[in-house]
């Protein structure tokens, strides 16, 4: 049976925060914790600034295999779920904040920069459950999320991985983007960005 790529909604915002917690596991946003996910991806899939496609393998069932959440415009996404969860979303990720407060200002200054040379929309997070790892549904999600974009009439996309994320420098390639040097969000830490087209 082939795998879907539908939208996720409200429905699928946990699964998709477990999704991240599990396969993005290095990343700044999972020592906010789970109820911090969880928040953030409830706000990005009813959000009119971005969106979430899953990858569903199920007829009927829903189930998530993978997923991509990309923002229109990043600096809107953020001042929204500033404006609409900033205060709850404080509060359940306070043990994080505590621990690495410049990880989290410099999070909050890369997504309300107003320009810093990166073009257009911006993919946000893709992750592919590790049972379903190496049957191309990374690019399969890439693809579509393009495809959104052009249909939301977006001329320009960028995206930010871990330098040495092989697969997702793959995904994001084999997606129709290419690499355009580095770009470090958090201080220390290489990371690629890529572009579209």
């Amino acid at each position: 049976m082939s795998t879907l790529i539908r939208y996720g909604n409200v429905d699928d915002a946990d699964a998709v925060a477990a999704l991240h917690a599990d396969r993005i596991a290095e990343g700044f946003l999972v020592t906010l914790g789970p109820a911090f996910l969880r928040r953030l991806y409830r706000r990005i899939v009813r959000s009119p600034n971005a969106f979430v496609l899953v990858a569903d393998p199920t007829a009927g069932a829903r189930r998530v295999d993978g997923f991509v959440a990309v923002a229109d415009d990043t600096g809107a996404l953020y001042r929204e779920f500033l404006l609409h969860d900033g205060v709850l979303a404080g509060i359940a990720a306070t043990p994080g904040i505590l621990r690495a407060p410049r990880a989290v200002s410099e999070t909050l200054r890369y997504g309300l920069r107003s320009d810093d040379g990166a073009a257009g929309a911006e993919i946000l997070a893709t992750a592919v459950a590790s049972e379903s790892a190496g049957q191309g549904i990374g690019t399969r999600l890439v693809g579509a999320a393009v495809e959104e974009l052009r249909r939301r009439g977006a001329r320009a996309a960028h995206v930010v991985t871990a330098a040495d994320n092989r697969a997702a420098v793959r995904a994001y390639e084999q997606g129709g983007f290419h690499g355009s040097g580095h770009r470090e969000v958090h201080h220390g830490v290489a990371q690629q960005l890529l572009v579209w087209p």
